[in-house]
């Protein structure tokens, strides 16, 4: 019944936006972005997790934290070590990540590459510079995490790029066969990185010399701009959000094609927050952000791509009913566990939403829902902007609500969200019931 609605809407994506996504998918910059961000993953978690635990909302809880003190350092600073320590190197590990990915991709040595990234990366960032402007020794951790993205991202696709020409164009050192693999690996590195090191050192040099400042303040002016226009704004993140739904509906990975393009924004959005909080000054008239990394994750796609919880929750309540199909019967408990954790593989192609024309309006529409009831919350100070903690994306929703915002309110939100995806759900969801009510009785023909 589905196939016979199949109209423009489907025929637009297909024909229009389905070649551009295959492209982007393919597309080896945007997979080795994609690649770097999920290597820093595991350290924004844990700094996460140590950024939740010294600030936790229980005054008795933080003040505690705070007089225990280790030859006089406090514990609460002692959590705070370990959050800049982790999350604070997202640029950093993000540049290394980029460029292994890219290089690994043309089949060449992407540790080398990654390590060659590391190293141009520390060339290009300024150092601390004491009170009266002399050089310290060391390096401000605003630019070696999400404020130094940007600069990590471009160091990471040019070292990949340019390290693998030279490995492929075999514009390298050679050693003997019996040299072993590490070794020779490392010296047929010398050439690709000594050129590429010092190219990026002729960058410190040029931007030295102008008088610009510093590469990484530099990139943001000239491109947190036109990206924050999608990234960084309501109309922007309504627009991603919706092409995140349509590459889905046609079975593309909506997050792989769109959020990758989007997510450097988005998570320095959530590093300037985390620096905010820690100062005490997470407003908007700080500078605070209202879209961020957790706002997409925890906010809008609760139960994954399409914000389906809302399906899978009304799809239960049919079969509490007794009202359901014995397809949706089947599914519900196979859908509704995995989806209470943000997983919807098993709704997209199980139910199915792809290709599912019955389902596509409120599989589109209820995550632009979730956008404009979050953001206006946030926008008018009802709800507190996230924090800058960046929640586990399985975490289930309500308590992740809490946690990437440190206010109760945030979860009475959530839940106000997933009763308007149910709404929105519910009306389509009737309609695909009744279709397979009808297939199972012999009598779609017939009607």
């Amino acid at each position: 019944m589905a196939d016979r609605k199949k109209g423009g809407f489907t025929s637009v994506i297909e024909t229009k936006l389905m070649p551009v996504a295959v492209k982007l998918s393919q597309f080896k910059p945007l997979i080795a972005i994609r690649d770097g961000i999920a290597a820093a993953m595991p350290l924004i978690i844990i700094g996460s997790l140590f950024m939740i635990i010294s600030s936790f909302p229980i005054t008795a809880w933080t003040n505690w934290i705070a007089s225990v003190q280790f030859q006089g350092v406090s514990l609460q600073a002692i959590f705070g070590k370990i959050s800049n320590g982790s999350f604070g190197l997202l640029g950093l590990i993000g540049c290394f990540g980029i460029a292994s990915s890219y290089a690994e991709q043309h089949e060449t040595d992407g540790k080398s590459a990654g390590i060659i990234a590391i190293a141009s990366y520390f060339v290009v960032t300024p150092y601390l510079m004491s009170g009266d402007k002399v050089p310290a020794a060391g390096m401000p951790y605003d630019f070696l995490g999400s404020k130094g993205l940007f600069v990590g991202i471009i160091i990471g696709l040019v070292t990949g790029g340019l390290f693998q020409w030279f490995i492929n164009h075999d514009v390298q050192i050679h050693m003997p066969d019996t040299v072993p693999p590490a070794i020779a690996k490392s010296f047929s590195a010398l050439i690709p990185g000594a050129v590429i090191i010092s190219l990026f050192g002729l960058v410190y040099l040029i931007v030295t010399w102008a008088g610009w400042g510093n590469i990484h303040l530099l990139l943001l002016n000239i491109l947190s701009g036109p990206l924050g226009l999608l990234g960084d704004t309501l109309g922007g993140t309504l627009v991603a959000v919706f092409l995140n739904s349509a590459f889905w509906f046609v079975g593309i990975h909506g997050a792989n094609t769109v959020n990758n393009v989007i997510q450097p924004i988005w998570l320095m959005n959530t590093g300037a927050n985390h620096t905010l909080f820690e100062a005490g000054k997470l407003d908007l008239a700080h500078g605070g952000h209202i879209i961020a990394q957790p706002f997409i994750d925890n906010f809008v796609f609760m139960g994954g791509g399409g914000a389906t919880l809302g399906l899978v929750i009304g799809v239960a309540i049919l079969v509490f009913m007794k009202k359901s199909s014995k397809q949706l019967e089947i599914l519900a408990p196979l859908t509704l566990t995995p989806g209470i954790f943000n997983i919807n593989e098993p709704t997209m192609f199980g139910m199915p939403i792809v290709l599912n024309t019955t389902l596509v309006i409120p599989f589109v529409l209820a995550p632009m829902v979730n956008v404009l009831t979050t953001y206006l919350a946030m926008k008018s100070g009802i709800v507190g902007l996230c924090t800058g903690v960046v929640v586990p994306w399985t975490m289930p929703p309500i308590l992740s609500g809490f946690l990437a915002t440190n206010t109760w309110q945030a979860s009475v939100l959530q839940a106000i969200n997933i009763v308007l995806d149910v709404l929105v759900y519910f009306p389509f969801l009737l309609t695909q019931n009744k279709q397979q009510k009808l297939e199972e009785s012999g009598k779609l023909d017939a009607e």
